[in-house]
């Protein structure tokens, strides 16, 4: 106010809410999104059925799939979905237990605003405990090693545990760790194994025991020619990048021809072009074509003619595949086409799997690329069964690539928990009563895993503290069977490292982010656009309600 005068330095509709109230908001909104995907956690966790906006449905206990699928629009809901995507894309397993920390965090939080205590000092204690946490996690942890196969084949069980694999959870751990253990590199002393060298390629009929790992790759293309064989042995792979048919120009032209002759001899001219690609496909010694782009029908004749396997339309990521697992080169231009250019394959068929043909790329020596054919009942199943086989492949290039992996189970949260206790009354001053808090919000997970199974949390939680504070006890998580603490070691339920790190770092920087705003000043929204996009005027449209005139 200025003598009176109301000073309005937003536009008319938008919205302001400050104090207190923008954080109780912000909080609710998030812990909203935390208890959307709580009951998915451990392996009694319930699945979600999501169907969007054309009717397609999704069925599925994977935390990130489920919170990129709803439209989540609250812009603090919005950080918790940014906290599952950044976990999924690092280590590819515990989205959901990142985000049910966040929401404790916030949760724990709440109260302690509500007791005088101010956000940044909040949020300075939360980062101290984080900090402190990560350090006692790399204590609990144990060395992994490349060729510890079944601490690898844990790690990938326990990734899939509580998913729909039924009895085959032991099956696809074991196609997991292999399929990994083949693309492994070593790069500057450090092993690598990324898995976007493993092609995933999906054919819903069979069941999930009908899924084979191939040491070669797979394309879902059949060959472009009924005369063309059905395989080729020591087959010699031209990877080729460019249209095996006339070039347009870059221009739009016409060619006018008046003279009839003229007319047979452009269209000669046009055909001996085409030939003289095959003959110089033939001529590189190439037995199989596998192309990026179209091939002519003219192409395919003289191609099938010389007994040349043919494949069109491959896609991009496929050809990167198919150059590291032939020892081939991708060539743009066929005057560049060579014996030395060629990939080799002990093998080059065309199969059928289910109703579909398939070609498959097999008997690569040295192969650094493989294919993971994906089977089961219904086109539902065949999706989650990727998006589980997708974690487990994840969390063993993880465990490899770090060497380090901790127990499952709530073990490790219960350790820290108990740790950040103590270490909170060394710290003193209000950073203490954060770092307390901090600890009560890791319990989360324990408790959660408990809830899910039935079992009483508080139970669970005294029992797993008692178990904890005897000495050789930090291995105890629990048990969801009987509700008693479990060595999970012994159990074999093995997480990496990565997992445990990247969930605390992801929870307390969108915790810190969230407390840290004391005012949120919202826009008016965009009216939606009129229906059928174009400006109407007057009454609405039959059926829809009646759209008022504009």
């Amino acid at each position: 106010m200025m003598s009176g005068t109301p000073v309005i330095i937003l536009k008319e509709g938008t919205e302001r809410d400050k104090g207190r109230g923008a954080a109780s908001n912000n909080i609710a909104a998030a812990r909203a999104v935390a208890d959307a995907v709580k009951s998915t956690l451990g392996p009694k966790g319930m699945d979600k059925m999501l169907v969007d906006s054309l009717g397609d449905v999704t069925i599925t206990n994977d935390g990130v799939t489920i919170l990129k699928e709803i439209d989540v629009e609250h812009p603090a809901a919005k950080m918790l979905v940014e906290v599952a995507k950044t976990q999924d894309a690092e280590v590819g397993d515990g989205t959901t237990s990142a985000v049910i920390i966040a929401g404790e965090l916030l949760k724990q939080a709440e109260d302690l605003i509500e007791q005088e205590v101010h956000p940044t000092i909040l949020v300075s204690g939360y980062r101290m405990a984080a900090a402190e946490a990560i350090r006692a996690l790399d204590r609990i942890a144990f060395p992994v090693k490349r060729d510890d196969l079944k601490t690898l084949k844990s790690i990938a069980a326990t990734a899939m545990s509580g998913r729909t694999v039924g009895d085959s959870g032991d099956f696809l751990a074991d196609i997991a760790v292999k399929a990994v253990l083949a693309i492994i590199d070593e790069v500057a002393g450090e092993l690598r194994a990324d898995i976007d060298n493993i092609l995933v390629q999906k054919k819903h009929g069979g069941s999930v025991r009908d899924m084979e790992l191939i040491e070669g790759i797979v394309l879902d293309k059949e060959k472009v020619h009924a005369r063309m064989p059905n395989f080729v042995r020591d087959a010699k792979i031209a990877l080729i990048n460019r249209a095996l048919e006339t070039k347009k120009t870059e221009v739009s032209e016409e060619i006018k021809i008046r003279d009839p002759s003229k007319l047979q001899k452009f269209l000669e001219e046009e055909e001996r072009g085409l030939k003289a690609m095959a003959d110089k496909i033939q001529a590189s010694g190439a037995t199989v074509v596998l192309g990026q782009k179209g091939i002519d029908d003219l192409v395919q004749h003289y191609l099938a003619k010389a007994g040349i396997y043919a494949v069109r339309r491959v896609k991009e990521s496929d050809m990167k595949k198919l150059a590291k697992a032939t020892g081939g080169r991708v060539v743009t231009n066929l005057d560049d086409l060579s014996a030395k250019e060629l990939g080799r394959a002990a093998l080059v068929e065309e199969r059928k799997v289910g109703s579909e043909e398939m070609t498959f790329v097999t008997g690569c020596k040295k192969a650094r690329a493989v294919t993971i054919l994906v089977r089961g009942g219904t086109e539902h199943v065949v999706d989650e069964i990727e998006r589980i086989l997708h974690d487990a492949l994840r969390v063993v290039s993880v465990a490899i690539e770090d060497g380090k992996a901790v127990p499952g189970g709530g073990a490790p949260e219960i350790e820290l928990s108990l740790h950040l206790k103590d270490y909170a009354s060394s710290v003193g001053g209000r950073e203490q009563l954060a770092i307390e808090a901090f600890a009560n919000a890791l319990e989360a997970i324990p408790r959660t895993l408990g809830e899910n199974a039935g079992l009483d949390s508080i139970d669970v939680l005294i029992k797993l503290r008692s178990e904890h504070r005897k000495k050789g006890g930090k291995n105890a998580g629990v048990n969801i069977l009987t509700g008693e603490p479990q060595d999970m070691l012994k159990a074999n339920v093995i997480e990496p490292l990565r997992v445990k790190t990247q969930a605390l770092e992801s929870a307390t920087d969108v915790a810190a982010m969230i407390l840290r705003i004391d005012d949120i000043i919202a826009s008016r929204k965009s009216p939606p656009p009129p229906p059928g996009g174009g400006d109407h005027h007057g009454g609405g449209m039959p059926g829809m309600g009646g759209m008022p005139g504009m």
